[in-house]
């Protein structure tokens, strides 16, 4: 276990690394702030905020300083090009989610994080959970057998941030720390619920199960918005399993979120269901377990990934829930959704 700090720099100044990472990692004993890495009249004041030793308009400037590890908090289609640039100079990378907007840039982010043998983490907060935990500890049991079919859906209170309502961002946060409209409503940014949002309910599946889809059949509806709402997969996994991945991104505001994956094997059925807080397995033997589940779990929040990504570096945590394979597979079957439905819902291979 290594006693020297992590020297940590960061790219991406917006509204979730200001409210979220930053904050953690400026108090973390084990960090030490080097430099942040962003655009706007505001960056300085950033610097100044979270204790960055510099600040730069220049990503090169960043990833070439004497750091250890870097943040990637940039809009989606920028992750690849950064998360690549940082691997061949053998940095330690938590990037942001959405990993990438493709398959084949997934993939290779995956095969260049092996090859550079640093830590590669992306927080999805959900796999972090001690239900869901205790809920893949159940599965890796074999509790359930081989699993013979799957129901993953999503849904979310989400549809302004998505575009159709643009007020529903400053309802939510100040005109300060509001997300750039354009990360989520624009297609060339990637925005849309499926690489918004079904990118955590599709992480938390292939974490839990060890599964891959190999094609999907899709469809998507973007009720008006730029980008799309609805999301709908009939998906074929590598063994033979099959599935429903699906996502609606039109909950009443202040419902909560809601993540429900269902998993059917030869041996029994286990039900995470984040809104309800509840893991159920049911076996066909007649055997039954419920997970005690501690008032308000079921939330979302992304606390523990980014000391996580720390303790993996140091060496005090081995446990990484969201690395680069879990990643790129969820990004794998959104795309192959995507794909399909601009083609009309033919199915398509991953």
């Amino acid at each position: 276990m290594s006693e020297k700090k992590v020297r940590l720099g960061a790219i991406g100044a917006g509204w979730w690394a200001t409210s979220n990472h930053f904050p953690l990692m400026k108090d973390h004993p084990d960090v030490e702030l080097v430099g942040v890495c962003g655009i706007g009249d505001g960056l300085e004041k950033i610097r100044e905020k979270f204790g960055f030793d510099f600040a730069t308009e220049d990503a090169d400037e960043l990833l070439d300083a004497d750091i250890d590890a870097v943040i990637i908090a940039t809009p989606h289609d920028l992750h690849h090009d950064l998360a690549s640039r940082a691997l061949e100079r053998g940095l330690h990378v938590l990037c942001e989610k959405p990993m990438t907007l493709t398959a084949d840039d997934a993939w290779d982010l995956a095969q260049r994080a092996e090859e550079a043998g640093t830590v590669f983490l992306v927080p999805y907060g959900w796999n972090y959970k001690p239900f869901t935990i205790a809920a893949k500890r159940i599965l890796d049991s074999g509790a359930i057998g081989e699993i013979q079919f799957v129901s993953c859906n999503m849904a979310s209170p989400t549809r302004g941030l998505f575009g159709s309502d643009p007020s529903y961002m400053l309802e939510l946060w100040s005109s300060e720390t509001a997300p750039d409209p354009t990360t989520w409503s624009s297609p060339e940014h990637g925005g849309g619920y499926a690489h918004g949002q079904v990118t955590h309910s599709s992480a938390l599946l292939f974490w839990l199960t060890g599964l891959r889809a190999a094609s999907v059949a899709g469809r998507v509806s973007t009720a008006g918005a730029p980008v799309d709402l609805f999301d709908a997969g009939v998906v074929h996994f590598e063994g033979g399993a099959l599935g429903s991945v699906t996502g609606a991104a039109t909950l009443a505001d202040g419902d909560r979120y809601q993540i429900d994956i269902r998993l059917f094997g030869t041996e029994g059925t286990l039900m995470i269901d984040v809104e309800r807080e509840r893991v159920s397995l049911s076996r066909y033997d007649g055997s039954r377990e419920e997970i005690e589940i501690a008032p308000g779990e079921g939330d979302y929040e992304c606390l523990v990934p980014p000391v996580r990504f720390i303790d993996l570096i140091t060496g005090r945590e081995t446990d990484n829930n969201s690395d680069v394979t879990v990643a790129a597979r969820s990004v794998e079957l959104i795309d192959a959704l995507l794909r399909s439905s601009a083609a009309g819902g033919v199915e398509t291979n991953v």
